[in-house]
């Protein structure tokens, strides 16, 4: 995978933490990026696009970030999943991993995490 072609969802019923995920993702030479803002229209982004990466939220309104990864990783196995939430319980990390996220982002987002995480994934 490399940036020019990589398609990435960002996946958060926060307009604000989207844009500065796109922002951040841009900086580090992404441009195939799209923004949904619950888990089921991550579900669906994923059905009809290829996708490379998603960055998903837990708690979200239509269906949550654990749920949406479950389903996305049925669908579509090669695409990573990576949970970027506030909510950083241990309960919620496993449940996370269990659900088939590679790996989970503490918001507030920071470019070098989310750097560190992309490169750990692509390697």
């Amino acid at each position: 995978m490399n940036k020019e072609n990589a398609s990435i969802l960002i996946c958060d019923d926060s307009i604000l933490a989207r844009k500065s995920m796109s922002g951040i993702l841009n900086s580090l030479g992404f441009s195939n990026i799209r923004e949904v803002s619950n888990g089921q229209a991550a579900v669906d982004a994923v059905k009809d696009e290829p996708t490379d990466i998603v960055f998903l939220d837990i708690i979200m309104p239509v269906k949550d970030g654990i749920s949406a990864t479950k389903e996305i990783k049925e669908i579509s196995p090669n695409t990573a999943v990576i949970i970027c939430s506030s909510v950083g319980t241990q309960k919620h990390l496993r449940e996370a991993i269990k659900a088939g996220a590679k790996d989970f982002i503490q918001k507030p987002v920071e470019a070098t995490m989310v750097k560190q995480v992309i490169d750990h994934i692509t390697v």
